[in-house]
C-alpha cells in the first residue's frame, strides 16, 4: 500500500490557492518551526463570503497538500462554514494521511480558525472567544 493517496500527490504536486493575497481581510498563521511545519492562510471576505483564499506552507508533502485541499473547501463558502472546518473533513477529502501526518491537516484547520479570528478582530466583529483556542507554540504540532 502506498504512504499517500492520490488526491494527496494530486494537491503536492499542483497545489491549489498558492501565494499570499495583498491587503487580506485575515490572516492566520500557525505551526512551528521546530517541526518543519507553518502554515499561513490568507483570506479575501465579502458579504460573509471567503471570496478568495490563498496559502503559504512550509513543510512536507503533507501540509502542503492540507493546505491546499482546505482552501479549496472555504473558498465561495460563508465564514461559519470555515469555522466549521475540521482536520477530519480535510484529511477525509484527501482519501486519508499517514497516522504521523495528521498533525498537517489539524494545521489547516487552525490556520483558517486563526485568519477568521484575525478578520473579526480587524473589523471589530464580537465572537465567541472558547471557539479560538490559543496556540501559542503549537507544542501539540509535533507528534
Amino acid at each position: 500500500m502506498a504512504l499517500y493517496t492520490e488526491k494527496v500527490m494530486e494537491h503536492f504536486r499542483r497545489p491549489r490557492n498558492v501565494g499570499c493575497i495583498d491587503n487580506a481581510d485575515g490572516v492566520g498563521e500557525v505551526g512551528n518551526a521546530k517541526c518543519g511545519d507553518i502554515m499561513k492562510i490568507y483570506i479575501r471576505v465579502d458579504n460573509d463570503i471567503i471570496a478568495d483564499v490563498k496559502f503559504e506552507t512550509f513543510g512536507c508533502g503533507s501540509a502542503i497538500a492540507s493546505s491546499s485541499m482546505a482552501t479549496e473547501m472555504i473558498k465561495g463558502k460563508p465564514l461559519k462554514d470555515a469555522l466549521s472546518l475540521t482536520n477530519k473533513a480535510v484529511t477525509e477529502a484527501l482519501d486519508g494521511l499517514p497516522a504521523h501526518k495528521l498533525h498537517c491537516s489539524v494545521l489547516a484547520e487552525e490556520a483558517i480558525r486563526a485568519a477568521v479570528k484575525d478578520y473579526y478582530d480587524k473589523h471589530g466583529i464580537a465572537y465567541d472567544h472558547s471557539k479560538f483556542a490559543s496556540c501559542t507554540d503549537c507544542a501539540g504540532c509535533c507528534g
